[in-house]
């Protein structure tokens, strides 16, 4: 007996592949058509089911994708204004400048000035951190299962997200020692707002699998990653974040590549206390 998809679950299996695409095309024109063809649906139904999906149109989230891609750019990287400007697919730095000051209230080159600033709450933040210095490797690239999900990180339904990447895993009969835990926060919360911040929950696996649904298949690439291990509670993420990105890179020679970060949940909350638990973080560096 054929089970039919809902809506909704067939709807956000299209929209995996629109996010994807449009993340890895910010230097180029983005044609809304071929976002609709990639979706199967007509430019019409594409943008109402887009808009319900995304909680913005189409035209807005590519939009604030690039200016909040150049933000981060702009404060973890030492490229000139101008280069960023192209590499988020901006025709002229000041066209950048404009949507830049509209949307933060603050220039692109005041930014720059100040890489601390934050975009969104205009404060600093400063705790006593349980974090081991990086180790510096390579990985191979990894096959994974993962859950799209999108809101603020405090509050998105984690605990409700690994169980359906292992219902996928039972259900394929995926199961294989080695399985990990990872989350994919693609969007640094000092510059997005809440409620449109995206991560994807991922389950690392070994078999060949395939999509269902909400639950997509994708490889990680590999590459060179600095890997920093902290002990403590979830809730002091921003701080990690804070601490790898202004107190450590840009006091190295690396640079960031163009991959999302990782986290790796080494340790089960359920059995754990907060403050013993035990997360790697995967920075992409080059």
């Amino acid at each position: 007996m054929t089970v039919l998809k809902n809506n909704k679950v067939f709807y956000n299996e299209k929209l995996n592949v629109i996010v994807e695409y449009i993340h890895n095309h910010l230097d180029s024109k983005i044609d809304i058509k071929t976002l609709a063809e990639l979706s199967n649906f007509s430019p019409y139904h594409f943008h109402r089911i887009s808009k319900a999906l995304l909680g913005e149109s189409i035209g807005a989230y590519i939009s604030r994708t690039r200016i909040e891609t150049a933000a981060k750019m702009i404060r973890y990287t030492n490229l000139d204004i101008e280069t960023i400007a192209y590499n988020v697919g901006f025709e002229t730095p000041s066209s950048l400048s404009k949507k830049f000051k509209n949307h933060f209230g603050i220039s692109p080159t005041e930014y720059r000035k100040d890489k601390s600033y934050n975009l969104k709450l205009n404060q600093k933040m400063d705790k006593s951190l349980n974090i081991k210095k990086p180790k510096i490797i390579t990985i191979e690239d990894k096959q994974c299962l993962y859950y799209r999900m999108q809101g603020a990180y405090q509050t998105l339904d984690y605990q409700g997200a690994w169980p359906k990447l292992w219902a996928e895993v039972k259900a394929q009969k995926l199961f294989t020692k080695g399985i990990e835990h990872l989350g994919l926060p693609y969007d640094d919360p000092k510059v997005t707002e809440e409620g449109k911040t995206r991560y994807d929950a991922c389950l690392v696996i070994h078999k060949a699998a395939k999509p269902s649904g909400e639950i997509g298949v994708k490889t990680l690439k590999g590459g060179k990653f600095a890997v920093f291990l902290y002990q403590g509670s979830y809730s002091y993420f921003a701080d990690v974040y804070d601490y790898m990105f202004n107190d450590w890179l840009l006091n190295t020679d690396y640079q960031l590549r163009e991959a999302p970060i990782r986290e790796k949940y080494i340790s089960n909350p359920e059995r754990t206390e907060e403050h013993k638990l035990k997360t790697e973080f995967y920075i992409p560096i080059k």
